[in-house]
This record gives structure tokens, sequence and C-alpha cells, in this order.
């Protein structure tokens, strides 16, 4: 509690002497919320206090730019989708696709990752709560785009053919990595992350693009 209140008062410090002298840097402001920030969480079940100060430079760049109101601009938002694009972990053994059965199971879990599941929970994709999957649902969430008919709009017929490549490389590297792709998305780096591991992303990619999936229907 101590600690709390001194950072506080620090940080009410920073904002009087911002009204009346020169703004504080923003690596003065960062280095006091992360440490207000540190002193303020605890870890709980999978969920470790790294985890919450564990801000990468993609991530920091598009919060100040939410918090200044204005966009990247194009250079900055290209180098952060470059330095993006390398990181995705591409399929080991060349298979993008899985069962899109299990991707089904997965898309529509929001399980693993929160303070109250045990240790070791199997993450699901949680894709259900920003996506429209399956053309029945009456319930789903609307920050993303609907995902329905995902591969039959894009035109995949036989998403192992050669025709089809260019999309099912870009879906499973959007999956590993949107950011790669959009710079500051709001969708999840799922496999950057460690949020769903490689065979899970098999699975979500085959929902997407196999034509016998409930996606496609």
């Amino acid at each position: 509690m101590k600690m709390q209140t001194k950072l506080g008062a620090a940080l009410a410090a920073a904002l009087v002497v911002a009204g009346c002298a020169s703004l504080p840097s923003t690596s003065e402001l960062n280095s006091l919320t992360d440490a207000i920030v540190k002193a303020s969480f605890r870890s709980e079940g999978p969920v470790g206090v790294d985890r919450v100060l564990n801000i990468d430079e993609t991530s920091r760049a598009c919060s100040e730019a939410d918090v200044s109101g204005k966009p990247l601009d194009e250079k900055t938002a290209k180098d952060i989708e470059a330095m993006n694009l390398k990181t995705i972990r591409w399929p080991a053994n060349g298979q993008f696709l899985g069962d899109w059965k299990e991707g089904e199971k997965i898309a529509q879990s929001g399980r693993g990752l929160t303070w109250t599941d045990p240790p070791g929970t199997v993450s699901g994709g949680n894709c259900y709560n920003c996506h429209q999957i399956d053309a029945k649902e009456i319930s789903y969430g609307t920050i993303g785009p609907s995902l329905h008919n995902y591969g039959k709009i894009r035109g995949v017929t036989d998403p192992n053919s050669p025709e089809a490549k260019p999309i099912v490389e870009y879906t499973w590297g959007k999956i590993w990595n949107s950011k790669a792709y959009n710079a500051c998305s709001n969708m999840p780096r799922a496999g950057h992350m460690g949020i769903l591991n490689e065979q899970q992303i098999r699975d979500i990619v085959a929902l997407l693009l196999d034509p016998r999936s409930p996606v496609n229907k």
C-alpha cells in the first residue's frame, strides 16, 4: 500500500509539473506506469505479473498511438508489420490444415489464460467473441468481420491446391501474428504470444478453409 501511495504521489507530481513546465518524457511516463502496474498487480493462477508487464515494441507503439488519438504514420506501421512478419513460425511439417471439427471446438472455446483457470488449462481460440463463425449462430461478437463463407468468398474449393496456397498462408500468418498484416490489429497474436499451439492453429485454418466446414456452408 505504501508503495502504491508513493507511486500515486509521484504520478500526481508529474502531472502538476506538466501543467507548469515541460511535459514528462514518454520514457519517464512508461517507466512510472510499469512501476505502478508492478506494485498494483499480483500473480494469480496462470496469470503472472510478468504477462501484464511484458509489453513489446509493437504493443507499446500502438498503445501510445491510441492514447494520443493519432494513428501510426505509414512508415512506422509498415516497419512494425515487417518486424512481426519475420516472427511467424510456419508449420514445421509443411501441413497448414488440420481437422475442421477440432478447429470448431477451439474457435468456440474461451477457456485458458485467465486467473480463474487452473494452471495447464488448454486455451481456446475465443474466436466467437469477435467473429461470426457459423450462419446458425444468433449471438457472436462484431469487433472483427464475419468469418462465415471465409473460404468460399476467397474462391477456395480445394485448400490443398497450388491455387489456394496464397490464401492458406495468409490465413495461417494472420492467426499466428495478426500484426504482421495490420500493425495495430485488435486480433490477438495467437501463435506469437503462445495462446494457441501449432496443431490448434492448423485446425482453425481447416475450419476457415475446408469446404466441408460449417464456415463455408
